[in-house]
């Protein structure tokens, strides 16, 4: 005599599930959107730099292992920096990633050829995550800050953040000067630091995920480096 009332609750659950898969689907679609589009008035910056052209004409990214911590693989961190080479390529400056042997001098002069040192070191990343030193040019990664992560969080795989943070500093040698105040791209920052928060198409789609930024640089972050460059209006 239950028959009816349990089916009943049950078509109730499974529509409910249906809803939230959907929902979730959503947000993500929006979220996707975000990252492959840039709409009128959506690129805003904290106004905490100046756009200007890249480094050098051509960037060569030269990838140095040592002092990485033990669970990332010399491949691993390698394709991230490519990854991001090739994406930030896609505004007009040319940008390629060479493996620089552990025992060799790196090569080239990076004040004429457009050479970028990538390397791990908690005094060149000054204890963060990573950092951008246009005039060494040096692109510092901060084994400390990767450890503190690990051990707050051992199940966390933190690819996702290695690739976000190397495309975010890499961004700055592409000539992105600013950080953006739209939370999805690359070259966000959060906050500013006085209570102001960056801004979202859906601010719901800020609890759906754990780290909002984009992995690589969105339509909008190409845009901005496409203007630094004289390459677009």
């Amino acid at each position: 005599m239950h028959t009816l009332p349990n089916l009943a609750r049950l078509t109730l659950l499974g529509l409910s599930l249906a809803f939230t898969a959907l929902s979730a689907l959503a947000y993500e679609s929006v979220r996707d959107q975000e990252i492959a589009q840039c709409l009128p008035g959506e690129m805003a910056t904290w106004g905490d730099g100046q756009d200007q052209p890249a480094a050098a004409a051509s960037l060569v990214f030269v990838y140095v292992h040592t002092n990485a911590p033990a669970w990332f693989t010399p491949s691993q961190v390698m394709s991230a920096v490519q990854a991001a080479a090739a994406a930030w390529s896609q505004c007009g400056v040319a940008g390629r990633v060479v493996q620089q042997a552990v025992d060799s001098p790196v090569k080239g002069d990076a004040g004429r050829d457009g050479t970028v040192l990538v390397q791990w070191g908690d005094l060149s990343s000054r204890g963060n995550f990573g950092l951008a030193d246009l005039g060494k040019r040096t692109l510092a990664l901060g084994p400390a800050a990767f450890q503190l992560l690990k051990t707050r969080n051992p199940a966390y795989d933190a690819s996702q953040t290695l690739q976000m943070v190397i495309s975010h500093e890499m961004g700055h040698f592409f000539g992105l000067m600013a950080h953006s105040r739209r939370c999805v791209d690359v070259t966000s920052y959060y906050s500013n630091g006085q209570g102001e928060k960056c801004f979202v198409r859906d601010e719901r789609l800020r609890r759906t995920v754990l780290e909002y930024r984009s992995a690589l640089p969105t339509a909008c972050d190409i845009q901005r480096c496409m203007r630094a460059n004289s390459a677009a209006p």
